[in-house]
């Protein structure tokens, strides 16, 4: 039986970065040096571990968080592998939900991308401690200082020179430790596996030493006996400036900067020495607090095994037609056979399965405990973003977050055998992806999926067809609209009616107002407890919240409205819950229709990357799009033009702008906010 590795052992860390920075070339490599695989896959030939889906190898991207471990200097490394696209942007929220340290991938040619930034900012929400590996140093065009530079300005990062390159683009050769102050040289020959350290030669030993005094310097504000050492000029122990640094990293003050080429098996074994040194163990970080769920009261879930388990099921993967849930174990043990307590659901499940991930690979396990992150087997009605804990205490632990669809598409079984099957096919994957949304066209009969953009709706029809074999006619993608009203309007209604041999009355008056744009939506109540009690004014919240899904013009849901109750005519035998709902609902919708309803849409932040010689098209183009353009920034011999520009305008642009563009132009886009059509 496998040993248990030791609680401040473990790591739990992502790879986080812009779409084809890297990240999955670094994971390969990092899983040929630690042993975990005996081949180094390579994503441009469709074989990389970690990309184990059939559209992520024909695409050549990552488009599930993908989850492995492996074993460095006796540590145990646990590493999420998330996706760079912003389609895929809930597969990295939900991995930097349950990790303890991230590594920001850069490529050195690129800089901080958009996606980089969306990523970063997500870590910053959660508060995980970060390192940044500048990759892709070998590339024509990398500047190591330059990106470092953009990691301040773009991301309010504090980012901290651990190594330099010696030589950038076709000149990269070896590495300079500033720890060490030695020059990392690899073999070529044994694909980096092998490498040694020398002398730093002399054209890079000046630079060397400024940056390590500027090192040095920022480690002193976090170490006593390391500013003691460094005002009186004393040498200074490398471990106590390692020391120093991982306080200031693990209290987010500081950002440890390495760099290499993965693709050139150069960097990696020091960033794996880096993960050890610096990113935090489960119990180097505050304890996870949750609630309980009957009294509210805050419970802090210590990383210890002695504890009562808290467990967060932060991801839901149909694997051969069967459930698996991924779950970050915060406190206690869980063990193969037990029950376990969902105080979500007030359900017990049973486990039947543990399971150590590598990629698509799993090993089974018969017991783990606090910091593990592993697949389990046999949860029938938990999802994502649940607890897991012991019905002898009960804990609930913060939901994760998910965002709303921006993009629709009709889809249409092509057989009545497909018929049969989509709706089977849909639930799968609606348990595995909380972005995802279906509902039934009332006037065509038709299917209707929403997601995050054209590949998210892409990837799933295609897995529709190649997992499940549904066959399906797919429509044009067609934009998620809202609605919202531009007057205050007020609407009563009464609904009176025998239902089951029961008088059912309800008479509400309420008054709508529009709030600024991005508010969302509020409930107010003018009735005190004394004239309504409490259960029919929640009723009535009820009713008028649930009119919201469907609004007065073409049915999307309605956002930045104030609802007001303002009266009611109650009859204490007669009136119920049922009828004040009913006619809340209705007297809204009546309110809506009267109030000037009108449509917002998606308007999304586009940066394009385009040579010189053909920005005056190109914004040309933005500008008949309806796009409105925010700044111009020249950057490594492009222009970055940012703009922002409605979704429903950009379908196509990729192929527009390579015309434009004889091919050398790119872009990336992400939701912004909803505004007026």
């Amino acid at each position: 039986m496998k040993k248990k590795a030791k609680i401040n052992t473990i790591r739990n860390i992502g790879i986080i970065a812009h779409i084809d920075a890297g990240k999955t070339t670094v994971t390969e490599r990092i899983l040929y040096y630690t042993g975990r695989s005996h081949k180094i896959g390579e994503v441009h030939d469709g074989e990389a571990v970690m990309d184990w889906m059939v559209d992520e190898q024909e695409r050549g991207i990552t488009i599930t968080s993908a989850v492995t471990t492996c074993q460095w200097a006796n540590h145990e490394i646990h590493i999420i592998d998330t996706p760079g696209h912003v389609d895929f942007t809930i597969e990295v929220e939900r991995s930097l939900r349950v990790l303890d340290g991230v590594i920001g991938v850069f490529s050195a040619v690129e800089g901080v991308e958009p996606q980089s930034e969306t990523v970063w900012r997500q870590a910053d929400k959660y508060g995980v401690p970060k390192m940044a590996f500048i990759n892709k140093l070998d590339r024509i065009g990398a500047d190591f200082i330059g990106t470092v530079e953009m990691m301040q300005e773009r991301l309010n990062a504090n980012p901290l020179i651990l190594q330099l390159p010696v030589g950038q683009g076709e000149d990269f050769t070896d590495i300079i430790d500033l720890i060490e102050m030695k020059q990392i040289r690899w073999d070529e020959e044994t694909l980096g596996a092998s490498y040694h350290f020398e002398d730093i030669a002399d054209e890079y030993q000046k630079e060397a030493e400024t940056y390590r005094e500027k090192m040095i310097e920022a480690a002193a504000e976090f170490d006593d006996e390391v500013m003691e050492a460094y005002l009186s000029e004393e040498p200074i122990d490398s471990h106590k400036v390692l020391e120093a640094i991982r306080k200031a990293t693990v209290s987010l003050e500081l950002v440890p900067v390495l760099c290499g080429s993965a693709l050139r098996n150069k960097g990696i074994q020091p960033l794996l020495d880096a993960i050890i040194d610096l990113l935090p163990s489960p119990v180097d970080i505050p304890a996870i607090q949750g609630t309980d769920p009957e009294s509210g009261d805050i419970i802090k879930c210590q990383a210890k095994d002695s504890e009562p388990l808290a467990a967060l099921i932060f991801k839901v993967a149909m694997m051969e037609g069967r459930k698996l849930s991924f779950v970050r174990v915060y406190s206690g043990k869980m063990k193969v056979g037990e029950e376990l307590y969902n105080p979500s659901l007030k359900k017990k499940e049973k486990l039947t399965r543990i399971l150590q991930m590598h990629a698509n690979k799993r090993e089974r396990v018969e017991a783990v405990g606090a910091g593990s992150i592993v697949g389990v087997v046999g949860l029938k009605e938990s999802s994502t973003g649940e607890t897991l804990c012991s019905a002898a205490h009960p804990v609930l632990l913060e939901e994760i977050e998910f965002y709303e669809p921006v993009i629709s598409v009709a889809v249409e079984p092509k057989t009545h055998a497909d018929q049969e099957k989509i709706e089977a096919v849909l639930k799968k994957f609606l348990a595995e992806d909380p972005t995802l949304r279906v509902r039934q066209d009332e006037d065509t009969g038709q299917t209707i999926l929403s997601g995050m953009g054209e590949l998210h709706l892409q990837i799933i029809t295609s897995r529709m067809q190649r997992e499940f074999n549904t066959k399906v006619n797919v429509g044009q993608p067609q934009v998620v609209y809202r609605e919202t009203i531009a007057n205050r309007a007020e609407a009563s209604a009464i609904f009176d009616k025998e239902i089951a041999g029961q008088r059912q009355y309800g008479d509400v008056s309420l008054r709508v107002l529009p709030l600024p744009r991005g508010t969302g939506t509020r409930f107010l109540s003018k009735i005190s407890q004394q004239d309504l009690p409490q259960g029919f004014i929640d009723a009535v919240q009820k009713g008028s919240l649930e009119s919201l899904e469907s609004g007065a013009m073409m049915g999307y849901p309605v956002v930045d409205v104030e609802i007001t109750l303002t009266g009611v005519n109650h009859k204490d035998s007669l009136s119920t819950e049922l009828a004040y709902t009913v006619s809340a609902s209705m007297a809204c919708r009546d309110a809506l229709a009267k109030a000037a309803p009108f449509l917002l849409e998606p308007i999304m932040d586009a940066e394009v990357f385009v040579p010189e010689a053909f920005m005056g098209d190109v914004i040309g183009d933005l500008n008949a799009r309806g796009g409105k353009i925010e700044s111009i920034d020249h950057k490594m011999g492009s222009q970055v033009i940012r703009a922002t520009v409605p979704l429903a305008r950009m379908f196509g642009y990729s192929t527009s702008l390579r015309s434009a563009t004889q091919g050398r132009g790119t872009f990336s886009m992400q939701f912004s906010h909803f505004d007026r059509s």
